[in-house]
């Protein structure tokens, strides 16, 4: 602000007036000294205030200095609250041998160093034996645990900022190469240069290696909201995959990503995965029980989003958004960062999330944020994101981040949200249940039975979404039930009155009523020890029990549905225990509700004694179709009729608009029929060529994604605008839900929806129609 604001003896120059929250037992007072003598700047006047809530004020007067002068010290000290105040970067800066601009380029470059350097070229039998286990999935596991366990001591994030340290040149150099591309002064490019200047300067192999990283890393470089105007909370990066991945093997990385972001804060790091243009998964907070477990969680940060959104994109098969996914991993210093973490996580991890979404969000809104854009081609950069593991909470706060910034398809930008912003809650209408339960009713009526006369084992109680749901569809005979509170059986059947009450009250299975249990019947909760089964068998704990009991002989039944439980609680291991002394499956059927309870090892030792296995990638994606539904209402209608239809406060009214149960109901309709295709079509690749149903699922994955991407590109080149029209107009008629085709009509759904969504539409139904 100008000097004159304040009285006193100097009216003239400039005041800088800043603040830094979560600074609670330390000030920014050395980097702020430093970053003025760093650009040969005095102030007169220095003040500095403490509040309560721990934000510290600076107001500094400088009554002869250019207003430039000034705001170039602002960004510098903005710059210096995003350095961690440790190791040699750190250091570097502050005895002025770097600037901080480098300083914080460079510790981003080190996480994408760490993340993305090809360790696999100093073990390369790794890959060979991967792929001589490729039908032994467990020893595949085992494999890569032994992997990245010796890997790590290969490269540490301390070896490559030391390498750095010792050549401080070469690191200004690199970060002069990135500031040329990412201000589009220079096209991306791998600089021969500076590569022949690393050869000259380093004799070992590997620290040449290393330091070309970087030059691999700002090669990578399409868009970065870096030179923000106004400094971001985290910076954000928009790498091309295919010079990220170049000459990976597939064994680690099947295929090349549509899009990569790495997302560097002072106190977190982030990925965002998506497999199309048009994506959408969730995001995922990563938190780590220690600093032991965060070096392992840092190590395979990348790798656990790729997974996660290539799985995504195997089971977004029918819908229009491909495959994503994004993490978030606090640092261990940061409050909030680990789960055994107290007061003021939420903030924290809050925080994270914010300043994560924001800079993607600056990276979807070039033009507003003074982001050279130039080597998008013209594209614009449009994200989806979903809740995942410890952001549930996250999602309003997402899509109301989204309007205070501007971006105007905020009411979609993220799914899960709460009913007063149009959100379509899953486990209230049963979104994710009524496919699964599409899949036990299509395939009881394929064997001529009868829900009420078969008996069902279910993991995943009712206090949870699939659980409670599958409580309040079934008609069968449920014998037990697993969730976190302990173990319910009863031989002759659970009292079904009282498993509803309980599934409408979201109670767990340790509320059952013990009355209503027959003689043989039992109920054993985690916190009971020495326990004794009326079998003889005795258990420790009522928690060691709950997480063996589906491999006990309590477990048998005609089906069986994982509702909830641990990934891979079935494997190559122990899947014998599925089976009965003389080798008979103790289940004739099995549905999976929850993601990867069971291995593909165990799925196949199930199917080839001919258990009927279907696979969560088909089974239980009504939750993403309600999801995918949710986003185009959010695109398609105006903001005030999306407001007025698709909102409503809960406890000021008892009932949705008519138009929101309408909408709900059809979702549930088409999610129904999503899943009866898709078990009908892997029913006749069973019946037909006699082909695993698990390995159906795949292939029909594989195949509906292939022409997937083969019909948008015909929309985008291969057609006449006149033909392309014929087609758009005549699909949407059939895959959109009826009412809002009533309620808008196609020129104005066309009018609002963002032609690459409509693309994606399209070429889904199609697809998935036609296999």
């Amino acid at each position: 602000v100008p000097g004159s604001v304040y009285p006193g003896p100097y009216p003239g120059g400039h005041v800088l007036l800043f603040g830094t929250p979560e600074t609670v037992g330390r000030t920014y007072f050395n980097e702020v000294c430093q970053a003025m003598r760093f650009l040969s700047l005095s102030p007169r006047r220095f003040y500095l205030e403490s509040f309560a809530n721990g934000v510290i004020t600076y107001s500094i007067f400088f009554p002869s200095t250019k207003e430039d002068e000034v705001q170039r010290l602002g960004r510098t000290i903005m710059y210096s609250t995003h350095l961690q105040t440790r190791g040699v970067i750190y250091s570097s800066v502050m005895e002025a041998q770097i600037s901080h601009e480098v300083g914080l380029y460079l510790s981003a470059a080190v996480k994408f160093v760490y993340a993305f350097f090809p360790k696999e070229q100093y073990a390369p039998e790794y890959t060979s034996v991967h792929k001589v286990l490729e039908k032994d999935p467990s020893s595949q596991r085992k494999l890569e645990a032994l992997y990245k366990l010796c890997m790590r001591d290969l490269l540490s994030t301390e070896r490559i900022f030391d390498l750095l340290h010792r050549h401080l040149e070469l690191a200004v150099a690199f970060f002069e190469d990135f500031k040329g591309i990412a201000m589009g002064t220079t096209p991306p490019g791998f600089n021969t240069q500076l590569e022949a200047a690393i050869d000259k300067s380093c004799l070992d192999q590997q620290d040449r290696q290393i330091l070309k990283m970087f030059l691999t890393f700002n090669e990578s470089i399409l868009l970065t909201n870096f030179f923000k105007a106004e400094t971001p909370g985290a910076f954000a990066f928009r790498l091309n995959p295919a010079v990220v991945l170049k000459g990976r093997p597939p064994s680690l990385y099947p295929d090349v990503p549509f899009g990569i972001y790495l997302v560097s804060g002072r106190n977190f790091l982030g990925f965002h995965v998506r497999f199309r243009d048009v994506a959408r998964g969730g995001v995922r907070l990563v938190l780590s029980r220690d600093e032991v477990a965060h070096e392992r969680n840092l190590a395979t940060l990348f790798d656990e989003c790729y997974n996660l959104a290539f799985t995504q994109q195997m089971k977004n098969k029918d819908i229009p958004e491909g495959g994503a996914k994004g993490v978030i991993l606090p640092d261990p210093t940061f409050e909030g960062a680990t789960r055994t973490a107290a007061a003021g996580t939420a903030a924290s991890q809050r925080s994270c999330f914010t300043r994560y979404l924001n800079a993607l969000l600056d990276c979807m809104l070039p033009e507003q944020c003074g982001i050279y854009a130039g080597h998008m081609a013209g594209r614009k950069e449009i994200l989806y994101f979903g809740p995942d593991e410890n952001s549930a909470n996250f999602m309003d706060l997402g899509a109301e981040l989204g309007k205070i910034r501007g971006y105007p398809y905020w009411k979609a930008l993220t799914t899960g949200k709460s009913v007063k912003l149009g959100g379509v809650p899953h486990d209230a209408y049963g979104m994710t249940t009524a496919s699964v339960h599409t899949y036990v009713t299509e395939l009881l009526r394929e064997l001529g039975e009868d829900e009420a006369s078969i008996t069902k084992f279910q993991t995943g109680g009712p206090d949870g979404d699939l659980g409670s749901n599958e409580i309040l569809v079934s008609r069968d005979r449920t014998i037990a039930i697993v969730d976190g509170s302990g173990v319910l059986y009863d031989p002759a059947g659970l009292h079904r009155e009282e498993l509803r009450r309980l599934a409408k009250r979201r109670a767990m299975v340790k509320d059952f009523t013990r009355s209503f249990l027959k003689p043989d019947g039992f109920l054993v909760r985690i916190e009971e020890t020495n326990v004794v089964l009326p079998d003889g068998s005795k258990w420790r704990t009522g928690a060691e029990l709950r997480d063996s009991f589906h491999l006990t002989k309590y477990a048998v039944a005609d089906l069986f549905v994982p509702c909830g439980g641990r990934p891979n609680s079935v494997t190559t291991e122990n899947v014998k225990h599925l089976f009965d002394a003389s080798g008979k499956p103790k289940f004739r059927m099995v549905v999976e509700g929850a993601n990867l309870f069971l291995s593909d090892g165990a799925r196949a030792a199930l199917e080839a004694a001919g258990v009927h296995v279907f696979k969560d990638a088909s089974t239980n994606k009504g939750g993403v179709c309600s999801s995918s539904l949710e986003v185009f209402s959010a695109l398609a209608l105006p903001e005030q009729e999306h407001a007025k239809l698709m909102t409503y406060d809960p406890e000021s009214a008892a009932e949705p608009p008519e138009f929101y149960a309408t909408y709900v109901q059809q979702i549930l309709d088409i999610v129904v029929e999503n899943a009866r295709q898709e078990f009908r079509a892997i029913w006749a690749c069973s019946r037909k060529d006699g082909m695993p149903k698990v390995e159906a699922t795949r292939k029909l994955s594989i195949k509906i994604n292939q022409m997937c991407d083969s019909i948008q590109e015909q929309l985008r080149s291969g057609m006449t605008e006149q033909e392309k029209q014929q087609l758009v107009y005549s699909v949407l008629l059939k895959a959109v839900p009826p009412l809002m085709i009533d309620n808008l009509g196609l020129d104005g759904i066309l009018a609002r929806v963002p032609e690459n969504y409509v693309g994606s539409i399209v070429a889904a139904w199609v697809a998935s129609r036609f296999v």
